[in-house]
């Protein structure tokens, strides 16, 4: 059974789900949604309570000023929240992506309120011999939003963060099959003007994860050889001092093979 919950916030009310039994999980992205996490959640639920919800302006997360900057440290105080209104002094956290990020900001924003973080695969650009040349290339994939709107931006994002994104007879890349949702458009459409650029920018206090009581997990999937977040997550793993963790799938295993990644998922938090 999956429970809906909303959480007024600073600035915004989020929209959260809760599900299953036992120990505490929170689980998340960005800018994916809840509804990205759910197979993953059904998975996990025999065995934690696991919690799930939509990022400052995603779905059904709302702003009162839709033109707000989503930032990590932004989005880790509104996990704290979610504990405070969960009853929770802490919770285990895994999060990807960007999702990663938050829980990076949130390791350290909030000492103690992460048993154990698994971070899978963060795109933390900032970490990159050519971070200069990522933060021009972010810059344009944004400008590319702001001018010829969300297929494109997105075309150039998944050429830059190492998928195949095919090609036409002209050589060009080729988008990928079905119509986007109006929800999805919103979502891309304050992902690349007011949330991109934060994440990827985000510089981890490597010290404060050192320094703090929790456990830090670096995940890399296994297939993700040839992505900009293999080489961001190999960087991270080597400061913080650990061995990074592999886990199936790509970059969003947890969507083709949940059952697989929950077992994995477990096993890491069980130590």
């Amino acid at each position: 059974m999956t429970t809906t919950r909303t959480l007024d916030v600073a600035h915004a009310r989020l929209r959260y789900e809760v599900r299953g039994a036992g120990p505490l999980l929170l689980v998340m992205g960005s800018p994916m949604d809840a509804s990205a996490f759910a197979p993953l959640a059904d998975a996990l639920a025999s065995d934690y309570t696991v919690v799930t919800h939509d990022p400052r302006g995603i779905s059904g997360s709302i702003l009162d000023d839709p033109e707000q900057d989503s930032t990590p440290e932004l989005r880790a105080d509104d996990v704290a929240a979610l504990l405070d209104a969960l009853g929770a002094k802490s919770a285990d956290v895994f999060g990807s992506s960007g999702g990663a990020v938050t829980g990076l900001a949130l390791a350290v924003r909030h000492p103690g309120r992460v048993r154990t973080l698994v971070a899978h695969e963060p795109p933390l650009l900032e970490l990159l011999p050519d971070a200069a040349e990522q933060r021009a290339a972010t810059d344009d994939i944004i400008e590319t939003f702001h001018r010829e709107g969300v297929g494109a931006a997105w075309m150039k994002f998944m050429a830059n963060a190492g998928f195949d994104v095919g090609g036409g007879e002209d050589g060009a890349p080729t988008p990928p099959p079905g119509e986007p949702s109006e929800q999805d458009l919103a979502n891309s459409a304050r992902f690349f003007a007011h949330e991109l650029r934060g994440t990827t920018r985000y510089v981890p206090d490597i010290s404060g994860l050192k320094a703090g009581p929790t456990r830090i997990v670096v995940g890399i999937g296994a297939a993700s050889a040839g992505l900009i977040t293999y080489p961001t997550s190999k960087a991270l793993a080597e400061l913080v001092g650990v061995a990074p963790v592999e886990f199936p799938g790509d970059h969003g295993g947890f969507v083709g093979q949940p059952k697989e990644f929950a077992e994995r998922l477990q096993s890491v938090l069980k130590g």
